[in-house]
């Protein structure tokens, strides 16, 4: 790391707890590598601060900071102009100090896709089935409809959930044939669901430390062969569903390559330089190989 002096840029991450972000891991190794003096601190913001740690940042000279949990959505009534993805999605994960004021940006929907396009994996025309219905699965639901698939399906355990999310994605999917919602306790419709998929994508919570035991309520034997199963998950880095997918012949992703891609994808909006994301990467599976 770059001695800290007066010229040092700063970035950092909102989120509140915070202790457990690897976010300061994978970008203050990408500084080190580069030979940047820049500096990527936690910043642990309780919900009734944010407005005030948000209005600090410029005049602490701050370049930008991530947003996570509780803040994604709270932060957008704060910025000063919002990127497209950031406004029909309604949640930043990105802010960006400018000159004219905040701008906040949504990288989640990219870095979820960037690890598919690195395996040359094409969504378009394809059967998905997204289990979740959360902040996470609008970004994915929205950058997959603009990436023309053929039909998505949202499973989650509250089914008004899935159906408030399905109505949404039909807004900006008018390409898609096909945008359902089902419950994941309708197991006739799960398992048409699953034998039908081409991609599986879990955006839940189910399997992350320290419940590593445990997986969404998707049986892995209605999965078929040539479905790619994508679990957002990173830690642990093989979930229960990677590794019962693997079983079943699936090809997967795990939710390392999201976490970093969408970091990298914030880190060159601020640096203005595209990152070395193959040491993000490696930073970040050191750091959850150790925990």
């Amino acid at each position: 790391m770059q001695e800290i002096s007066g010229k040092t840029r700063v970035v950092g991450v909102f989120g509140w707890p915070i202790e457990h972000s690897l976010s300061p891991t994978m970008h203050n190794a990408a500084f080190a590598v580069l030979g940047l003096s820049w500096v990527y601190v936690p910043f642990p913001v309780p919900p009734d601060g944010l407005q005030k740690a948000l209005t600090a940042l410029p005049a602490l000279g701050v370049v930008g900071v991530n947003l996570t949990i509780p803040h994604k959505e709270r932060a957008v009534e704060h910025m000063h102009r919002l990127t497209p993805i950031a406004e029909a999605i309604g949640a930043v994960n990105t802010v960006h100090c400018l000159p004219e004021g905040l701008l906040g940006d949504n990288t989640d929907g990219d870095g979820f896709f960037r690890p598919l396009q690195e395996r040359r994996y094409d969504v378009y025309g394809k059967n998905v089935l997204l289990v979740g219905a959360g902040g996470a699965a609008r970004a994915v639901a929205y950058t997959l409809v603009q990436k023309g698939i053929k039909q998505l399906t949202i499973a989650n355990r509250t089914l008004e959930r899935a159906e408030h999310l399905a109505d949404w994605v039909r807004v900006y999917g008018s390409t898609v044939e096909k945008v359902e919602a089902i419950s994941l306790r309708d197991r006739r419709r799960l398992q048409v669901a699953m034998e039908e998929a081409n991609l599986l994508v879990n955006s839940t919570s189910v399997g992350m430390y320290p419940h590593s035991d445990e997986m969404p309520p998707v049986p892995p034997e209605w999965l078929q062969p040539n479905c790619l199963v994508y679990d957002l998950v990173y830690n642990p880095i093989e979930t229960c569903l990677l590794r019962a997918a693997r079983q079943q012949g699936c090809a997967t992703l795990d939710g390392v390559q999201m976490l970093v891609w969408q970091g990298a994808i914030a880190f060159e909006r601020w640096v203005g330089q595209s990152p070395p994301v193959a040491t993000m990467a490696a930073a970040v599976r050191g750091k959850l190989q150790k925990t």
